[in-house]
């Protein structure tokens, strides 16, 4: 019986996989063009599963050598004669389970190779006749030495020496990691495991710069989703609605692979194969509270990473855009580590909702401007029969915000009110429900929250003051919103940061345009 897999390699035989058959297509282009080429994605990307399946597509037409460098430990790197006999072991390992083992595992491992140059002349030996295509995943896991610079310094030599004709060469060669390798001395400079040997040597250098484009879309699309959906209505006659679900799934995860098969995973074995939209909401509230690798190397990335953590922190709650540019470096490491993608309007936002949301909880539990003083406020004053009744949560917010924080620094507010509400907000729902911003409409005038609880789904807007006519048209912006998201009724919650002014806060429904609004400004 196949099931959904989310920890390493997926095969067809044992797991519901999706149809990935044209990204395959896509790059068996490139190694068919001889190109020399990275697969840089975040963790749980697919990387993996990628290269296995084109293992798979290869084989009838070249000697394929898969190997990782997950198992190589600091010892394979300490000198030169270390790294080529751990490298030929591997090889010879990955020759056993090919057409080609007879004739070339034993070469590959017998071989007496001392030093990188040679190891060149063995590798010419090994691909004169032959069309060979090496693949090393997790590339970027034991890289940060000399020896490894020196070994893709003679894979690239090789490369331009066959443009030349004047030696032979893999194929076509693919390293797959996290981090670009093209930039793997600048990576290595930044941990203090490299400095150049001499003034030529400089770090900018790339090793691997011969590296063709790689601009397949490893991320799933609906339609993608749907044949893996298909696969398993096909094994359990569910009589799920197919398009319905890859949308909604796609809608959390932005076809981030191992998102997608978690949910689908929480669905089949916690949740009584509920494969309804709600049966979606309820694996993803789920989700964001569990602890597993993707998050964890979230929190850890963000820890070490100051400006990375600055510019999410001032992305989701300020509403400070920022142009997407590979050029700036936190926009790259973001984009590197799968936190964040580029916008139809080439704007950097988050890559997914399960992503921010989660980012909101770990910047709400860490931030010391947050709501620290006890609203007195708990979830069973909010929560009546299992409803959230988000009326009175406003009511309540707007109460309290008048007596505590009316009179703190003008300029402190403005900056922090909206993060106030969200510290506020986020016990209450904490465990049966979840929020999420709608990242393109935020800015720092206009915030949209979704709060999802139990069965029911909330649309609230925040907005800064920006006197009477803008409030009008926020009805007009919240309306468009609301109408999005098939609600009748929404939630319109302003700041108002005036000073020297005779203000007045106001909670009352309004009837506008055949919905309701409930209109709160604090």
């Amino acid at each position: 019986m196949r099931r959904f897999n989310v920890t390493g390699l997926c095969v067809p035989e044992e797991d519901y996989m999706v149809d990935i058959s044209g990204k395959i297509a896509q790059i068996r282009k490139l190694v068919d063009g001889r190109c020399y080429f990275t697969i840089n994605r975040a963790r749980q990307y697919g990387k993996t599963t990628t290269l296995a399946c084109l293992e798979r597509a290869l084989q009838d037409d070249y000697i394929v050598v898969s190997i990782s460098f997950q198992g190589l430990d600091s010892g394979s790197f300490e000198s030169p004669q270390n790294f080529c006999q751990a490298f030929l072991k591997l090889v010879s390992k990955a020759l056993e389970f090919t057409d080609a083992s007879k004739d070339y595992s034993g070469r590959w491992l017998n071989f007496d190779v001392a030093s990188i140059p040679d190891l060149s002349e063995h590798v010419t030996d090994m691909c004169r006749n032959n069309k060979v295509v090496l693949m090393i995943d997790e590339v970027d896991k034991t890289s940060n030495n000399r020896v490894f610079l020196y070994f893709l310094g003679m894979l690239r030599q090789k490369f331009l020496d066959r443009k030349n004709r004047r030696d032979h060469t893999f194929h076509s060669i693919i390293l797959a990691g996290v981090y670009d390798i093209r930039n793997i001395k600048l990576k290595m400079a930044g941990e203090g495991a490299y400095t150049p040997a001499q003034t030529e040597d400089k770090i900018y250098n790339s090793p691997w710069n011969i590296a063709a484009d790689f601009n397949v879309d490893m991320s799933f699309n609906p339609a993608e989703i749907a044949t893996m959906l298909a696969e398993y209505e096909s094994d359990h006659d569910i009589g799920m609605d197919i398009p319905a679900i890859s949308e909604e799934i796609y809608g959390y995860t932005s076809g981030y692979p191992f998102l997608v098969s978690r949910i689908c995973q929480r669905i089949d074995q916690a949740l009584d194969r509920n494969w309804t939209l709600n049966g979606v909401r309820d694996a993803v509230q789920v989700i964001i509270y569990e602890n597993n690798t993707l998050f964890d190397d979230m929190s850890k990335n963000l820890e070490n990473n100051k400006g990375l953590y600055e510019f999410l922190y001032n992305l989701l709650y300020l509403g400070r855009e920022t142009g997407f540019n590979y050029d700036n470096p936190v926009i790259n490491l973001g984009f590197m580590y799968g936190f964040l993608k580029k916008s139809e309007s080439n704007k950097a936002t988050v890559a997914n909702k399960i992503f921010e949301i989660r980012m909101h909880n770990y910047f709400l539990s860490k931030d010391s401007t947050s709501w620290k003083q006890s609203t007195g406020v708990l979830q069973g004053d909010i929560v009546k029969d299992g409803r959230f009744d988000m009326e009175l949560c406003l009511r309540k917010f707007a109460a309290h915000y008048a007596e505590i924080w009316s009179g703190r620094d003008a300029e402190f507010i403005e900056r922090e009110g909206r993060l106030l509400f969200l510290s506020y907000l986020r016990p209450l729902v904490n465990g049966h429900g979840f929020y999420h911003i709608e990242s393109q409409f935020a800015d720092f005038r206009r915030m949209d929250l979704v709060v999802d609880f139990g069965r029911e789904q909330f649309i609230v807007e925040l907005k800064l003051w920006r006197g009477a006519a803008k409030h009008e048209d926020a009805y007009e912006q919240l309306l468009g919103y609301m109408g999005s998201k098939g609600a009748r009724e929404g939630y319109l919650l302003t700041f108002d940061f005036r000073k020297g002014v005779n203000k007045q806060p106001y909670a009352k429904w309004i009837e506008f345009d055949g919905a309701r609004i409930f209109d709160v400004v604090v």
